[in-house]
This record gives structure tokens, C-alpha cells and sequence, in this order.
């Protein structure tokens, strides 16, 4: 009598969220997409969660649902929907002012009546706020009875300039150092949390164990890596910014871009530089990541594959169809008045600077906007997701 074969074992499905300020609201209109295609009371089908400033904070939520993935998506489309400002740094007048003060007192007496300020903006509500909605110990229980296998929070160091991804995980994994990549087994908390969203000047660097740690952003060269290390075999991915349409080059769901522009040329203004800063911090190096793990795939097919030892890592990368800075200039009346007079003052209140309001905007009526967004993508490639859910090809 033979034997039939043993089923293969489903692949791991990880979900990797580069970060984005407040444009993560697109992500989560994606994920309200995704809990749609899977049976109401099923877990979290994603194994293995990698996150980035925003998106750390996503995924931490996320994780803390693992075992009813819709339940975790609604409590996401509720935290996100009803965002305020306030609740992420101070901009009330008074906050604005002392702050426009300290910075006035340090520059005049070269700082020695008062030191510069660590930032911009103090973001202590979102602590408050995170320590709310986040439940790591749940998060831990989660791990322990297989319903999750891994979560990691990604941050830079300032000091060792190597970017790290502190995780939590399941079984137990080897930590990694590849071309200034580390991976560093930890308890996860709020200053991983605060670490890994301490977006440079706008927000303070978080001291942990002897180092200061800023936005996961600025040093994540691959942001699929940490998924992967940590044994993830498929991927979907979830950026916040459309890729580009230039004269004689297309890419799939792409806004066009126009190549030159009709009239003189303006010097770009102080928000429109920071916002572009924030654009290439948050999002180009995840359009890099995946082509090269295109290629990859590519070369251990000619090499033969599974044959050779390598295996391909599948991946659906799911970006908006359109631009978010001309929405968010359209909700920009709804930010508190001294944020609107800052922005403003940095040139940010105009078109060029639409891309700095677009990731600072935390205001419910245009994160509303990017949810269903988000969910309108997400529905329009339902035939993908269903694939990678189905470890289908």
C-alpha cells in the first residue's frame, strides 16, 4: 500500500507597512479591503508583521487582534477615522508659542540662556493615545499560542547609524547584522513604538539601552528585510505614495506626472523641500526593495530554483492610484489654526508644499478620505491578494 504525500505546508504570509505619517490611513482602507476577502471569524492571516514609523503602529494594533482579524481592522478603521491633531503633538497657540519662543531664545544666545529644543512638535499625546489601544501583553499571548509568529518594529539608531528591527517572535530566531541591518530579539513597548514614529525634527529620538533611536525610515535600505529574516515566504506590501508616470515610461497604477512645466520656474519653499526630505525618507527605498527582489526572483528561476537552495519570495505591492496632496489641501482648514499658520509660514499652504501637509494632516476628514481610498485599491486587486492568501502563484 503506498503512502500519499503530506500536504505542503501553507507558505507564511507576512505584511510589511513602510511607514507614512498620517498617509498610513491608506494602508488601513487596504487591510479593511483584505478582511473582507476572508471569512468573518477568521485570524489574522498575515504570520509575520513588519512596521515603520506609521505603520509600526498599525501593525502593534493589528497584532493585538491576531485572532479575529476583522475585529482587529475595525478597532484600526476607528483609531484612524477619528484622528484629531492633538491627538498626535501639541498645536494648541500657547504649545506653538513656547515652542517658536525656545527655539527664538536658543538661536539668539547661541544657546547658552537655553539649549535647543529636541524638536519641532512635542508628540507626547500619541504616547498617551498608544498606551490606550496598544496591548503588548496581549500581543505576547498571541506569540506564545501560535496565533502570530512574529512581529517586528523597525527604528534608526543615531549613534551606530545601523538600522534595527526589534521583534518579537514565536520560536526562536537568530538575530541578523547584513550591511548595516540588524535584527534584535526585544520585549516590545511604547519606546519602540515612540522610536520607530520620532520622525528628525519634527519629533524627539527615544533613548533605549544606552542609544537614541529615531524614524525606521531613515536607515531601512530594505524594508522587506526584516519580514523576511523572520521567515516570511510571501509578502503583501502597502505604500502611501503612487509611482510615477514620466514621459516614455509607464508603471501600473501610476498618476501621470508631467515631465516640465509650463511657465517660470519657482526656488521651491521651506515646506516643499521637507516634504519632498519625508517623501524619499518614507517611500523610495521600498520601490527599490521590491524591484530587487524582482530580480532576485528572476535569477533563482533561471538558476534552477529549489533545486539550487534559493526560494523565490512572492509579493503584491499595493500603492494609490493618486496623488494625496491636492486632498489633503483640500481638508487643510480643518487643522488647528496655529498648525495652519506654521505651515503656512513654510511655504506649505501652497501647492508645492501639499506633500509636507499630506503626512502631517492627522485630522479625521482627510484620513476618512485615504480609508476609502485605500479600500477602493484594495477591492480593485481582490484576484491578487486572493492568490497570495491562497500561496497561489
Amino acid at each position: 500500500m503506498t503512502t500519499a504525500p503530506a500536504a505542503a505546508a501553507p507558505a507564511r504570509i507576512g505584511l510589511v507597512l513602510p511607514g507614512g505619517g498620517a498617509r498610513a490611513a491608506y494602508q488601513v482602507g487596504v487591510l479593511k479591503a483584505v478582511a473582507e476577502l476572508v471569512p468573518r471569524d477568521a485570524p489574522l492571516p498575515f504570520r509575520v508583521i513588519s512596521g515603520t514609523s506609521a505603520g509600526a503602529i498599525i501593525a502593534a494594533i493589528l497584532a493585538s487582534h491576531a485572532p479575529q482579524f476583522r475585529l482587529g481592522v475595525s478597532s484600526l478603521e476607528r483609531f484612524w477615522r477619528n484622528f484629531r491633531v492633538d491627538q498626535v503633538f501639541r498645536a494648541d497657540a500657547g504649545s506653538m508659542l513656547r515652542a517658536g519662543l525656545h527655539w527664538l531664545l536658543a538661536l539668539v544666545s547661541g544657546g547658552y540662556l537655553m539649549p535647543p529644543p529636541r524638536s519641532v512638535f512635542d508628540n507626547s499625546p500619541l504616547r498617551e493615545l498608544l498606551e490606550r489601544h496598544v496591548n503588548f501583553a496581549r500581543i505576547r499571548q498571541h506569540l506564545d499560542h501560535g496565533k502570530l509568529d512574529a512581529l517586528a518594529v523597525n527604528a534608526s539608531a543615531y549613534r551606530t547609524a545601523l538600522s534595527v528591527a526589534f521583534y518579537e517572535c514565536a520560536r526562536e530566531t537568530t538575530p541578523w547584522l547584513h550591511s548595516w541591518r540588524l535584527g534584535e530579539p526585544a520585549e516590545l513597548g511604547l519606546d519602540h513604538l515612540m522610536a520607530s514614529a520620532a520622525v528628525p525634527f519634527l519629533f524627539p529620538a527615544v533613548y533605549m539601552d544606552g542609544e537614541y533611536y529615531g524614524d525606521g525610515a531613515m536607515r531601512q535600505l530594505a524594508p522587506l528585510s526584516p519580514a523576511i529574516n523572520l521567515g516570511a515566504e510571501r509578502l503583501l506590501v502597502i505604500g502611501v505614495r503612487p509611482p510615477p508616470v514620466v514621459t516614455g515610461i509607464t508603471a501600473p497604477s501610476a498618476e501621470v506626472i508631467p515631465h516640465s512645466h509650463a511657465g517660470p520656474a519657482r526656488a521651491p519653499s521651506f515646506g516643499q523641500i521637507f516634504g519632498f526630505m519625508l517623501d524619499t525618507l518614507f517611500m523610495d527605498g521600498v520601490q527599490y526593495d521590491l524591484e530587487r527582489l524582482q530580480r532576485d526572483n528572476l535569477l533563482i528561476t533561471a538558476a534552477g530554483g529549489a533545486a539550487a537552495g534559493l526560494k523565490r519570495i512572492e509579493a503584491v505591492s499595493i500603492t494609490p492610484r493618486t496623488d494625496f496632496g491636492p486632498i489633503a489641501q483640500e481638508h487643510q482648514e480643518d487643522m488647528p489654526r496655529p498648525l495652519r499658520i506654521l505651515l503656512r509660514t513654510m511655504g506649505a499652504a501652497n501647492p508645492g508644499g501639499r506633500t509636507l501637509l499630506s503626512y502631517l494632516l492627522f485630522q479625521g476628514s482627510y484620513t476618512r478620505d485615504l480609508i476609502t481610498l485605500g479600500y477602493e485599491d484594495g477591492l480593485a486587486r481582490r484576484e491578487e491578494i486572493q492568490a497570495l492568501l491562497r500561496s497561489e502563484p
